[in-house]
C-alpha cells in the first residue's frame, strides 16, 4: 500500500491561563475541515493524538490532561462589532470524541493575542503601545468576550510580572471581560438557574441527596458542599484522581445534575458530553498547602473550590468555571455565596489546588430573574511554538 506524505498545516501552540492548546486559523485548515463535521473532528483528534488507549497522547500535541488536550479555530468575525470568531474543541484523551459544547476560559486569554499576530484584527484597531481591545465572538456558546491585550512597539507583549497560580513563570497580564455570561447551552440566553432555584436538592441514586447550586454562567456548573460528599475542600489532585471510586461518584453526580439542568435527557448521554457541565465542590476558608508547596491562609481567601474537568480534578481552575464561581458568589443564597460568608459582593477570591484566583461579577435581579452583565478576571498567555503541525494524509480519508 502506498502512503502519502503528511499534511502540513499552519498552527501555533499556545498557553492561555493554566491551559495549553493548538491554535488554527480557519482558512489554514484543509478545505474539508473548514466546516463542522467528521473530517474536522478526525483532523483535530489526530493533531492532539487521540484516541489513545494508553492515555498519554504520545503521538500528538496533547499533554494527556484535560488542560492540555485542547484546540482552537479562529476566523475574522462574521458578527457585527466583533473582531474574531473563536471556536473551542475539547479533545477527549482515550475516546474518539471532540466536545464542542462549551468554551475554555483559560485559552480565551490567548485568543486576542493570536488574532492580532495572525492578521485577524484590523490594523486600524491596534494600539502599537498600550492596550489593544479585541472583541471576540465565542461561537460555542454565542457570547462576547473582550480581551485587553498589552502591546509594545506594535507587537503583542508576552513578558511581564503578572503571576498566575498554576503557571510557573510570570508573564504579561491579559484582562478578560465575559459579557452576559449566563446562557443556555445553545447560546441563546435564558435563565441563569435552569431549575428556577438558587439551591436545589439533588438526588443521586446510590450516593445520596444533597444541596446543589446549578448555574449557567461561563459554563454550566454544578456546585455541591464538600462536607456533603466527604471532603474538606483542601484536597489536591492526588487525593481525587488516584481514587477510582471517587471519580465514579463525581461522574454520577455530574450526570444526574446534567439531567436536572436540562442539558441531557438521560444520564446515559453524559458519556458523550464530557466537557459540560462541570462539577465543583466548595467549602468555607481553611488553611492549606497548594500543590507548589505555597501556604494559603484562610484569611487570604473567601472560600475553597475544587473542580473537575473531563473526569479528573483540575490542577488549578478552569477559566469558565471561575466565571461561574464569581457569578454564583455575587448572588445571595447560592452555595457559593453562603460558603463565601453569605454577604453581598462583586468580587471573590477563592482557593484552588494551585493557589488562589480573584474573579469579579456584578449581579442584579430584574423581574425576579438574576442578571449578570459582566464577569472579569485576569490571565496571561504566551506563544510556545509556531510553524506547521503534521498529520498523516490518511486522517482525512473518511
Amino acid at each position: 500500500m502506498a502512503y502519502l506524505p503528511q499534511l502540513r498545516i499552519p498552527a501555533t501552540y499556545m498557553r492561555g491561563g493554566t491551559s495549553k492548546g493548538v491554535f488554527f486559523r480557519l482558512l489554514d485548515l484543509p478545505e474539508v475541515a473548514q466546516q463542522p463535521g467528521p473530517a474536522r473532528d478526525a483532523l483535530l483528534l489526530r493533531v492532539i493524538g487521540s484516541p489513545d488507549p494508553y492515555a498519554k497522547q504520545i503521538d500528538g500535541m496533547g499533554g494527556a490532561t484535560s488542560s492540555t488536550s485542547k484546540t482552537v479555530i479562529l476566523a475574522k468575525s462574521s458578527k457585527q462589532e466583533h473582531d474574531v470568531d473563536y471556536l473551542f474543541g475539547q479533545v477527549a484523551i482515550d475516546k474518539a470524541f471532540v466536545d464542542w459544547s462549551g468554551n475554555c476560559g483559560n485559552l480565551s486569554a490567548a485568543v486576542g493575542a493570536f488574532a492580532i499576530s495572525s492578521g485577524l484584527v484590523d490594523t486600524a484597531k491596534i494600539n502599537a503601545n498600550g492596550m489593544t481591545t479585541v472583541r471576540i465572538w465565542q461561537a460555542n456558546i454565542g457570547k462576547t468576550i473582550i480581551a485587553h491585550v498589552p502591546m509594545t512597539n506594535g507587537q503583542v507583549q508576552e513578558s511581564g510580572d503578572f503571576e498566575l497560580d498554576g503557571v510557573t513563570f510570570p508573564a504579561a497580564e491579559v484582562q478578560l471581560e465575559f459579557l452576559d455570561p449566563a446562557a443556555d447551552d445553545d447560546g441563546s440566553g435564558g435563565s441563569m438557574f435552569p431549575t428556577g432555584n438558587v439551591v436545589d436538592t439533588l438526588e443521586v441514586p446510590g450516593i445520596g441527596s444533597f444541596a446543589a447550586t446549578m448555574i449557567n454562567a461561563g459554563i454550566p456548573t454544578i456546585f455541591v458542599n464538600a462536607v456533603d460528599i466527604g471532603y474538606t475542600g483542601t484536597e489536591l489532585q492526588d487525593a481525587i484522581n488516584g481514587d477510582a471510586k471517587a471519580l465514579a461518584m463525581f461522574e454520577t453526580i455530574r450526570a444526574y445534575g446534567a439531567v436536572k439542568m436540562g442539558l441531557i435527557a438521560d444520564i446515559a448521554e453524559a458519556s458523550t458530553r464530557q466537557h459540560t457541565p462541570k462539577i465543583a465542590f466548595i467549602a468555607k476558608p481553611l488553611d492549606y498547602q497548594a500543590s507548589s508547596g505555597k501556604s494559603v491562609a484562610a484569611t487570604d481567601i473567601d472560600l475553597l473550590v475544587r473542580a473537575l474537568s473531563m473526569g479528573k480534578l483540575h490542577h488549578a481552575m478552569m477559566g469558565t468555571a471561575a466565571v461561574a464561581i464569581g457569578t454564583a458568589a455575587a448572588i445571595p443564597g447560592t452555595l457559593v455565596n453562603l460558603a463565601a460568608g453569605g454577604v453581598a459582593r462583586d468580587a471573590v477570591r477563592f482557593g484552588h489546588p494551585s493557589g488562589t484566583l480573584r474573579v469579579g461579577a456584578k449581579a442584579e435581579q430584574i423581574d425576579g430573574d438574576w442578571i449578570v452583565t459582566k464577569a472579569i478576571m485576569s490571565r496571561s498567555a504566551r506563544v510556545l511554538m509556531d510553524g506547521t503541525v503534521r498529520v498523516p494524509a490518511e486522517t482525512l480519508a473518511i
